[in-house]
């Protein structure tokens, strides 16, 4: 007889709409909220998940957090929940260098020499 059996690990992103400013970045954004798993599936067949672990990725700068397991169990049950920066925790930071202006305060993530809203060196 042959079975077929398998423990793999797996992710789900979840539905979360949520307008935030990045406390990494300090760009406008959104939170992108996935649960990652381990799954033991009978022919292909999930059958239990354990281990869970939610995650939070922002839409500006890519900088990852994991989500605080109460709020992310509500997430996952459709409930109406607002992250807050209390239930984050940094896993990594903002992938983009920024520079900012001394004379006007401007920030951009481009390689300019000269700040395109002053024109002084940066």
């Amino acid at each position: 007889m042959f079975f077929l059996i398998g423990i793999n690990q797996n992710s789900e992103e979840l539905e979360h709409d949520q307008m935030m400013i990045c406390d990494s970045c300090g760009s406008y954004g959104r939170y992108r909220v996935f649960m990652t798993y381990m799954v033991f599936s009978f022919f292909f067949i999930p059958l239990f998940k354990w281990d869970r672990h939610y995650y939070v990725e922002t839409s500006c700068c890519s900088s990852l957090y994991e989500l605080a397991e109460e709020a992310g169990k509500a997430i996952y049950n459709h409930e109406r929940v607002e992250i807050q920066s209390g239930d984050l925790t940094l896993i990594r930071g903002h992938n983009r260098a920024f520079k900012k202006c001394a004379h006007c305060g401007y920030m951009t993530d481009e390689d300019f020499d000269f700040c395109p809203k002053c024109g002084n060196h940066f």
